[in-house]
């Protein structure tokens, strides 16, 4: 039976066109590639005990490479085996080609993603003192990014080497190879700036991620780079999108670049009877109640002086900068509770003074100058 079998596929094909024939051998190959595959995985899954978490993390994050890369080899064999001419077969050689080119590059990015993630994997930047993990996940984030781009474009510059007609003339859509230049020029020009702006913040770092800061006037957290642009989450959960190559060419606000430790401000508006002193005295016993406050800055300064009030400045320290925000609430509201209850006479005022009080005063003060 299997004689007769493969004697009727033989029969079949004898008469089938080639082209009619390799589609069909084809789908069979990669039929079969798909089906080998998916039984390996679960052999090598099998294998592994749940200890070896690495191996089963590499298996499951290149389970679609190895895909490809099987359908790739089962259909070279087919195209190999299979009664094509010559100049079919060229054009099969050559996208069989642009495949191994996607196939390489695309190793090359999940490479560099495990690798990556690999070394992160030793920083946390959900604790207080996240300075060195954040500089570190910045760098490589972007550095990753910058990778992946330049992956890209060699990856396909490699597979469009390998039709004769795209090696030879370029882009055919264009009128010349001046103007096809010239244009793609100007189209790649904000992915080129925004690419040198990423390794630029990547090596100097005046941003990193989680980094409090103030852009366009809105205070902030770094949440994301990203290859293009950077999102800010604003303190009221908005996300603002800026490009990359803003913070190389516009002054901003970064308040936590050298560490995670922030000076919160508040103001005060109070009438110059206020003793400034005992202020000062109970700020000291507010903040060492107060769990947010690091313990490092604590003062209160009168920082101007209108005709109607003085305008004092309590500073205070946390840890983080989202601690500095309660912070500074929780010490605004006692402060002004404070000044309510012990000093209400100081709270701010406005004077006024009759037509004749206005000309008794002028009178008394006439008389004694005299």
């Amino acid at each position: 039976m299997p004689e007769n079998a493969f004697a009727r596929l033989e029969e079949i094909a004898a008469w089938m066109p080639a082209w009619a024939i390799v589609p069909i051998l084809l789908g069979l190959a990669i039929a079969m590639a798909i089906g080998l595959h998916s039984i390996t995985i679960r052999v090598l899954t099998a294998a592994f005990s749940r200890r070896a978490i690495y191996v089963q993390t590499l298996l499951r994050r290149t389970r679609s490479l190895t895909r490809v890369v099987a359908i790739f080899i089962a259909c070279a064999l087919v195209l190999q085996a299979s009664p094509l001419e010559e100049d079919t077969l060229s054009v099969w050689s050559s996208v069989l080609g642009a495949f191994l080119c996607a196939i390489v590059g695309w190793t090359a990015i999940v490479a560099v993603h495990i690798a990556s993630d690999i070394y992160l994997a030793r920083f946390r930047i959900d604790v207080a003192d996240n300075l060195q993990a954040r500089k570190h996940v910045t760098q490589i984030r972007i550095l990753r990014r910058v990778a992946d781009t330049l992956i890209v474009l060699l990856a396909l510059g490699a597979a469009l080497m390998t039709f004769d007609s795209v090696r030879q003339y370029g882009v055919s859509i264009f009128a010349s190879a001046g103007a096809a230049g010239l244009v793609l020029g100007l189209a790649a020009r904000p992915v080129l700036e925004n690419l040198i702006a990423g390794i630029q913040i990547a090596v100097t770092q005046p941003i990193r991620i989680d980094d409090a800061v103030v852009v366009e006037g809105e205070w902030g957290w770094i949440e994301e780079i990203t290859g293009t642009y950077v999102v800010i989450r604003i303190w009221d959960w908005r996300r603002l999108i800026v490009p990359l190559s803003y913070f190389i060419q516009n002054p901003f606000t970064n308040w936590t670049r050298e560490s995670a430790s922030i000076i919160g401000t508040v103001f005060l508006h109070a009438d110059y009877t206020l003793p400034v002193d005992e202020l000062r005295s109970y700020l000291c016993e507010l903040v060492k109640a107060e769990p947010l406050w690091d313990g490092k800055v604590s003062a209160i300064q009168v920082t101007d002086a209108t005709d109607r009030t003085i305008e004092i400045r309590a500073l205070v320290s946390a840890r983080t900068s989202p601690d500095a925000w309660d912070l500074r609430c929780n010490v605004r509201e006692k402060l002004v509770a404070w000044i309510r209850d012990h000093h209400p006479e100081s709270l701010p005022k406005i004077r006024s003074v009759g037509v004749g009080e206005e000309e008794n005063s002028g009178r008394i003060l006439a008389s004694e100058l005299s």
